[in-house]
């Protein structure tokens, strides 16, 4: 039987896989968010998130819901919300606009990233964990949990609302 890894090392191995994350990192195939839960839309992987943002949170173990309304003024109500570190948040989302708005949980950095990605790509639709992508009149829901404390951003990534300023913040006590 012949040995297909024969004459191969394991530093060599090691090297090719490098190689291979960081030329998928550069054509936009590297793995999305740190969370694990997002994938590829039109042809784009979500950014790896700079700092991680919490798991996509398990339905049975909801600790509370919050309602949050995204509106044509750009605005999500309430733009800011607080939590437990280690608390399961459901997130009931209603978009009360007559246009497509969405919201997406991440890091400032990971948000601004994808929402260039978006003003490429405008056709790109949102199905991860973290983000929930809604017609005039829809509703959707997150469900999410925060980890550790700190701040997780928010916002809407169609082209031109994060600029106008749809976007808010989750304080993680």
């Amino acid at each position: 039987m012949v040995n297909p890894f024969e004459g191969i090392s394991m530093k060599g191995t090691l090297h090719r896989i490098t190689l291979a994350a960081a030329v998928a990192a550069l054509l936009g195939t590297a793995p999305a968010f740190a969370a694990g839960a997002h994938g590829e839309h039109a042809g784009h992987a979500m950014p790896m998130a700079s700092t991680p943002i919490g798991t996509p949170g398990d339905a049975a173990r909801v600790t509370r819901s919050i309602d949050i309304d995204m509106t044509d003024a750009m605005r999500f109500t309430p733009a800011q919300v607080q939590v437990k570190a280690g608390e399961t948040v459901r997130f009931n989302v209603l978009n009360s606009g007559k246009i497509r708005h969405e919201m997406v949980l991440g890091s400032d950095a990971d948000l601004q990233a994808h929402y260039a990605m978006m003003m490429q790509d405008p056709g790109m639709r949102h199905e991860e964990a973290n983000a929930v992508s809604l017609d005039a009149g829809k509703r959707g829901q997150i469900i999410w949990k925060f980890d550790r404390a700190g701040t997780v951003s928010f916002g809407c990534l169609e082209p031109g609302h994060y600029a106008a300023g749809m976007k808010g913040a989750v304080s993680v006590q």
